[in-house]
């Protein structure tokens, strides 16, 4: 029996900031809040993508699913992700980009440890992150291009280069708390806001999103650990192809009541074009 061709979920979108908005990601110095700014959690139709054919692509729409069987089986070490997954990916990222060069830079693993709506971004309480709830691109501009100097410091500044982001269930099909992605051709510049994300040792700069009824969001139901969902969360070149991709985590109201607690591991991953 066919899926539901789309299911209603709640996608949490910034209304408004007094200031640049800011969100801590540990506790606040005294007196300041967690965040500055407001978000507003919208009814969206997510559509199955797995029904869409090959009308959304990695370079059209900022997205796509692969099939990529890992040989890791556990990924609750960092060292032994770096060690055995970073090759895996980076090999996966040159396959479907064509590109010369690929290098992660960055791993998050997030569980969920209770049912309750998508969430902050994840703060650094002690805890293992969980799912984010809120709409997001991980980089702006200007944080796009600082990320290229950071990883490789030796590259021209010229030279085209993409982020892409690696997404996977970890054990069980993501039925809880799957991943939504919007089409990148549906995201206008004016629907991005620069905003700050403050850790211990550094603040990093990401694109909140405003709502805007033109925005188009999927996601690929049941997703299995052996599946990756690879989307763009900054493209350097201004060529017309995607270049970013609005993401967050929902909750699927056809998700059976006992299902799993979604595990999921995001791979974070430059890749270098000649």
């Amino acid at each position: 029996m066919l899926t539901p061709r789309y299911v209603v979920g709640e996608l949490s979108y910034l209304v408004s900031a007094a200031a640049k908005p800011r969100n801590y990601m540990f506790q606040p110095p005294a007196g300041a809040r967690w965040e500055n700014c407001e978000y507003e959690r919208k009814a969206c139709r997510i559509y199955d993508a797995r029904r869409t054919a090959r009308s959304i692509a990695l370079e059209s729409g900022g997205f796509d699913i692969v099939q990529a069987p890992t040989r890791v089986v556990g990924f609750d070490d960092p060292e032994a992700v770096a060690k055995d997954y970073y090759p895996e990916i980076q090999e996966l990222a040159r396959r479907i980009t064509g590109a010369s060069a690929a290098v992660v830079f960055d791993h998050q693993l997030r569980v969920r440890t209770r049912r309750a709506p998508p969430g902050d971004f994840g703060r650094c309480d002690g805890a293992t992150p969980a799912a984010v709830g809120r709409v997001h691109n991980d980089y702006s501009e200007a944080s796009g291009k600082k990320r290229l100097t950071l990883t490789l410091p030796d590259a021209t500044p010229e030279r085209p280069f993409a982020i892409l982001n690696f997404w996977r269930p970890v054990i069980n099909p993501a039925l809880d708390a799957p991943l939504a992605v919007c089409d990148a051709r549906t995201v206008a510049a004016q629907d991005l806001v620069a905003a700050d994300v403050v850790y211990p040792t550094r603040t990093g700069e990401i694109y909140l999103a405003t709502y805007s009824p033109a925005h188009r969001w999927y996601y690929y139901p049941a997703m299995q650990p052996h599946e990756v969902l690879v989307f763009k969360t900054y493209d350097s070149r201004h060529d017309g192809r995607a270049r970013m991709t609005p993401h967050c985590a929902f909750d699927d109201p056809t998700a059976p009541t006992d299902a799993p607690l979604r595990r999921s591991i995001e791979v974070r991953c430059l890749v270098l074009f000649d």
